[in-house]
């Protein structure tokens, strides 16, 4: 009996690691972005942070997302909320090389990466609780292996972002696609989607190439506006 639920305790932790691979991966997208224009001391302090406050987010949310997930609308406000910040993030000015290069807000990407994570989490909640079972120690372990995972997804994401500028585009994009997902998934549009199910791809690929677009304009305009004040 000892043996078998040994097994299955550790079956369930195999389950929760694999499903925090999966789905810490969109979030560690949003703490990159969200740093990748502070200076390196404090783009280590943004995704310490983050990350930080992402894990106290999942501890509240683990709580409370059940009944969360129930209130129609939520989920629709929650997502027109990450194709803001998707747009936010892709619009913003490119950094300048040399001297005259400018840096953001500590705080204001700590912002941003909060209000990501706060809508982004709850599928990561939802999927870790069914995986733990009811087992508290389970649970903690989950939240304590999303750590690590978001730190240093975040960080090799800042690295890659750096020397390879599209996966800024990429990155803010998947926000869009999350976007578009989280908005069709409310519970007020269940009768619809079950209905349409492809709408939900549609919807998903709708909220990329809204923030796509957007960013991209935003972008321009900002482009427009540096070589004015020049």
């Amino acid at each position: 009996m000892e043996l078998l639920q040994s097994v299955d305790f550790w079956i369930g932790l195999l389950k929760i690691v694999w499903i925090n691979i999966i789905l810490s991966g969109d979030n560690a997208v949003v703490i990159a972005l969200a740093a990748r224009s502070l200076p390196p001391a404090q783009q280590r302090m943004a995704v310490l942070w983050g990350s930080g406050a992402a894990v106290v987010l999942r501890i509240v949310l683990t709580v409370v997302a059940a009944k969360l997930l129930e209130m129609s609308y939520l989920q629709i406000v929650g997502g027109l909320l990450l194709l803001w910040i998707g747009v936010q993030l892709l619009g913003e000015e490119e950094e300048e090389e040399g001297g005259g290069k400018e840096h953001g807000s500590l705080m204001a990407a700590v912002r941003t990466i909060l209000i990501a994570d706060l809508v982004m989490s709850l599928d990561n909640v939802i999927a870790v609780a069914a995986a733990a079972k009811g087992s508290m120690v389970l649970l903690i372990l989950g939240l304590a292996i999303s750590i690590p995972l978001v730190i240093f997804g975040s960080t090799l994401m800042i690295k890659l972002m750096e020397r390879f500028p599209i996966i800024v585009t990429l990155g803010a994009t998947l926000i869009g696609w999350v976007g578009g997902e989280t908005i069709v998934s409310d519970i007020a549009l269940k009768d619809l989607m079950a209905a349409y199910p492809w709408a939900h791809y549609a919807a998903a690929a709708a909220g990329a190439g809204l923030v796509l677009g957007l960013g991209r304009l935003l972008q321009r305009r900002h482009g427009k506006e540096s070589s004015t004040g020049n």
